[in-house]
């Protein structure tokens, strides 16, 4: 016994007699929600407040939990190497209803088409950055303008024209 605790199964070292392997400083703390599963999970196992294998146990699982993620994969909103373009969500966007812009006007979506999006998928669609000012800007035009390469399409070609690719 080592301080009034047995050695893990296995006779592996317990976690609170390993050295913590990050430098305090870049030491993440738990979110609100992680403190609250951490206490959840200390109440289920009978104690009145989480110890340190709750709260690694907490943050060790993916920031929306293990169900969420299984739930999305099992929805097709999850591909094989991460997040991908989650099916449907661009059903129901039109020239017409104001989503994407004519070809006249150099295709692509309109603010209001991505605000949709961003809140169907949970990503962060951009506008186009033509002209760019910053660094980043000028990353996400030179990486459209190298993804858009092969669009040979009328709508193709008028987004590409938008960016100055």
């Amino acid at each position: 016994m080592k301080g009034g605790l047995e050695m893990a199964a296995g006779g592996k070292t317990p976690p609170w007699e390993k050295k913590n392997p990050k430098p305090k400083k870049d030491r993440g703390k738990l979110s609100a929600d992680q403190k609250k599963r951490a206490r959840a999970r200390a109440a289920a196992a009978g104690r009145p407040y989480p110890n340190l294998v709750d709260n690694m146990a907490v943050a060790k699982k993916a920031k929306g939990g293990m169900a969420e993620l299984r739930h999305a994969m099992a929805a097709g909103g999850y591909a094989k190497g991460g997040k991908s373009k989650q099916k449907g969500s661009m059903k129901g966007m039109t020239v017409k209803g104001g989503y994407k812009r004519p070809v006249s006007q150099g295709a692509g979506l309109t603010a209001k088409g991505r605000a949709s999006i961003n809140r169907r998928t949970g990503s962060n669609l951009k506008p186009p950055a033509p002209n760019p000012k910053t660094k980043k800007a000028k990353a996400r035009k030179k990486s459209f303008c190298a993804r858009s390469r092969g669009w040979t399409g009328e709508r193709g070609k008028a987004a590409r024209r938008r960016w100055n690719c």
